[in-house]
């Protein structure tokens, strides 16, 4: 019988051994594919933030709204960034001056030279008609136009259920401008909470 316990306790430090290499190979795949699941995180939520962007750019684009400048230096932009679509700032080559007028300056124009207020869908009929190069599209015309009432640039009036927009007068762009002067200047110091 020693023989046969000699045996066993050769067999079970044998299997003690594999089993201690086999648990440190199964940590260390561990370890290797969380390392690579986090890069692959990383490099998702990387796609991710340029899907939005690039959508964002798409509809701008689409609606005819102009997009910011960037300053003339190249700012956070590496010199060999991947993503260079040919906007402000790319290293596409000379730009060429916009030939159209953006959608904000023909909804000005439109809106100075009616007499009435205009809904968001007349306008943008309005503005399909006198330049059939471009889309117009409602929603967008109607989110300018907020944009526009925002900045004090038109006024919006609501008759019933409908909202018509209007140029603001001239006198009423100044006292707008005085108004939001007197408001900077009537705040008080910032207060200690």
């Amino acid at each position: 019988m020693p023989d046969s316990q000699t045996s066993t306790t050769e067999l079970v430090t044998q299997y003690s051994s594999q089993l201690a290499g086999d648990l440190e190979r199964n940590v260390q795949e561990q370890d290797r594919i969380r390392s690579e699941i986090d890069q692959l995180q990383g490099r998702l939520l990387a796609l991710q933030h340029d899907h939005s962007v690039l959508a964002t750019m798409q509809q701008a684009l689409e609606s005819g709204i102009p997009m910011q400048q960037a300053p003339a230096s190249t700012g956070g932009r590496s010199a060999g960034s991947d993503h260079d679509y040919g906007l402000p700032g790319g290293s596409a080559g000379p730009r060429r001056r916009q030939s159209k007028p953006t959608l904000v300056a023909l909804i000005r124009a439109y809106l100075a030279q009616q007499s009435e207020p205009s809904s968001a869908a007349e306008i943008a009929a309005a503005l399909g008609e006198a330049h059939p190069d471009r889309v117009i599209k409602t929603t967008v015309v109607r989110t300018t136009l907020e944009g526009l009432v925002a900045r004090s640039a038109a006024q919006r009036l609501k008759q019933g259920h409908s909202v018509f927009y209007a140029a603001r007068e001239p006198a009423d762009e100044e006292d707008t401008a005085r108004e939001g002067r007197e408001k900077q200047t009537a705040r008080p110091a910032s207060s200690k909470d």
